[in-house]
């Protein structure tokens, strides 16, 4: 499917089969969601700009890079948050800007709630956050309000996506890169993704 990336690492497919286990606690569960967010972000930022740089090692000097891209973490609310502190850790010089999105589940229609974004862009590479593309809407809502912002290089990092929400985003989005765990086989009546792991939110805070 154009634009999206699956992860095929050994790890992440070992991980996902934990997150999806109903006898998952939150607790492991959140672990999970980290570890995940970790390896997924190390292969969406694979292609981020460097800048050359000279360092002082006690038998030298060698030459060396450091990122040329200031990088912003957008957790699409709640479910998101999980998935910051393990990139946060890999990136810490990154800046977080949180957006409330939640989908209204008679309409399965995404509904703004908060959105902390500061009056101009101050980085270079927004990375979205959500552990779940399910119908795409919160997921297209949110880059919607990015690229109004200014925002001008984006990527939408999850765990678990649906083909429709996929397709949903790359019809709306078709410039940004999505990047994955699994794609699974569908949504149900409710909008929920099969076979999916539930509500990743739910089972993160523990409020299932």
């Amino acid at each position: 499917m154009e634009g999206l990336h699956i992860s095929n690492h050994p790890l992440i497919c070992h991980k996902v089969a934990l997150l999806r286990d109903i006898q998952t606690e939150p607790k492991k569960f959140r672990e999970l969601i980290r570890e995940i967010a970790i390896l997924l972000a190390y292969e969406a930022t694979s292609d981020l700009g460097l800048s050359p740089v000279t360092v002082t090692t006690p038998m030298g000097q060698a030459d060396g890079a450091t990122l040329a891209e200031k990088i912003g973490l957008v957790p699409i609310l709640r479910a998101g948050l999980g998935m910051v502190e393990g990139i946060w850790e890999m990136m810490p010089g990154a800046e977080v800007w949180h957006l409330g999105v939640y989908r209204d589940e008679k309409t399965l229609r995404p509904v703004q709630y908060y959105n902390k974004l500061p009056v101009a862009p101050t980085v270079q590479v927004c990375l979205v956050l959500d552990p779940m593309l399910a119908t795409g809407g919160s997921a297209v809502a949110c880059i919607d309000i990015l690229k109004r912002w200014g925002a001008r290089r984006i990527k939408f990092v999850g765990i678990i996506a649906a083909p429709e929400g996929v397709k949903t985003l790359h019809e709306a989005h078709p410039d940004v890169p999505i990047h994955m765990a699994v794609l699974d086989s569908n949504l149900n009546e409710i909008g929920y993704i099969v076979p999916g792991l539930g509500d990743a939110g739910d089972r993160q805070f523990g409020t299932g």
